[in-house]
């Protein structure tokens, strides 16, 4: 294979002024994360806001990359070869080899981008443009020159070693998972949710996720569905702590003592102080959930209110104002959608009130939910104490 190394370009890590070299470390760190699974020894580096990827055994190029494409913070990808020369003739040799078992068919406009790092280097980069344009010229006669819209640029980056490479392959952008804190994601089996996960941690946001179970309303192929969602999300976020909350007694208790309208919302307030609870203990800064504005009774603006009332830390919701469209086209961009649509209820979806109340008012719902002052600090005690934990990667 000609490629034995990647030059990594990120973007927003750029203009971190003194503080740029935590963000270049932690994105190193995730890039060795992602590769771990990939067969194959690698070596990541960095040098001079360059950060590079260079295999050290065989490897599998499609799975390398599709690994790279994971990692939050990654702009670009571009596949290169690194050659030693010290001397035009060399690089000038390398540049045509390059080309020539890149790309079969030549009829294309390309343009030569050459970088002099290395000032010792005789030739300035004006120079290596017109020069390594002759070469190519002279070499494949069905290439053109086009400096304003080529079809292809080459570059050539002159430094410790002499960097070649056209292609850019796209990253998926952002910030590393870990430079921005750590938060507590309420995930379901629903299409809304993973997608409010995956657009946290682009963010550089750490994610830990609560998954509320109900057997034996909901089965194990329910349960088995979030894990599954949850370890998609942590191909990009990385190691995913999922904490499956037995919620069972919680919502029958609810379903018996509260107005049926009113269920939703008051079941959903539990979820929050629960899902809280983890939150603190594991230090994250606040929750993410998956609700949109309107797209369910839950999700009304007056609803959303009420929710929020019994958190004390933040509750972030990226999906807000996007419809239903929208979120569906990120996940199946990020591999959860054919997961999210199979046919296994979770516990949102069953004790659903057929009417339920879209505008709850704040000191109505907590009249209904003096009603559970017997038991309910009990169940919720009981719920915590029996919380499976599952580590998904």
């Amino acid at each position: 294979m000609m490629f034995k190394a990647f030059l990594i370009k990120y973007g927003e890590i750029g203009i971190k002024g003194k503080n740029r070299y935590l963000f270049e470390d932690a994105l190193m760190n995730q890039i060795r994360f992602s590769l771990k699974n990939v067969d194959g020894t690698f070596e990541v580096t960095k040098e001079q806001g360059r950060i590079y990827v260079e295999a050290k055994s065989e490897f599998e190029y499609d799975e390398v990359l599709e690994a790279l494409k994971r990692v939050f913070g990654i702009v670009e990808i571009c596949p290169m070869v690194q050659v030693e020369s010290t001397d035009f003739e060399g690089i000038s040799a390398a540049v045509l080899d390059y080309i020539d078992k890149t790309y079969k068919d030549k009829n294309f406009t390309f343009k030569v981008d050459a970088r002099r790092a290395d000032k010792k280097f005789p030739m300035n980069s004006m120079d290596i443009n017109m020069e390594m344009g002759h070469r190519i010229l002279e070499k494949f006669p069905e290439m053109k020159v086009d400096v304003h819209t080529p079809d292809v640029y080459f570059h050539i980056e002159i430094r410790n070693m002499v960097n070649i490479y056209s292609q850019k392959i796209p990253g998926p952008g952002g910030m590393p998972v870990g430079t921005n804190g750590k938060a507590m994601l309420l995930l379901s089996g629903g299409i809304d949710s993973p997608v409010a996960g995956y657009m946290i941690a682009k963010r550089g946001v750490k994610i830990d996720a609560t998954y509320f179970h109900a057997p034996p309303y909901t089965s194990e192929r329910a349960k088995q569905k979030v894990i599954d969602l949850a370890k998609q999300v942590a191909k990009y976020s990385g190691p995913i702590n999922l904490h499956v909350v037995n919620f069972t007694d919680i919502q029958l208790y609810i379903y018996d003592k509260c107005p049926h309208d009113e269920l939703t919302i008051i079941m959903r307030r539990y979820m929050m102080k629960i899902a809280e609870h983890f939150a603190k203990e594991g230090g994250s800064l606040g929750l993410i959930t998956g609700e949109s504005i309107g797209q369910v009774a839950s999700q009304t603006m007056h609803s959303l209110a009420c929710t929020n009332e019994v958190c004390t830390m933040p509750v972030f919701r990226p999906v807000i104002g996007f419809d239903k469209q929208e979120i569906i086209d990120i996940a199946e961009k990020i591999g959860t959608f054919e997961t999210s649509i199979l046919p296994f209820e979770d516990c949102c979806t069953i004790f659903v009130a057929k009417h339920p109340v879209t505008k709850p008012n704040i000191n109505v719902i907590k009249r209904s939910e003096q009603n559970l002052e017997e038991k309910i600090d009990e169940l919720m005690k009981i719920a915590i104490e029996t919380t499976e934990v599952i580590e998904c990667y």
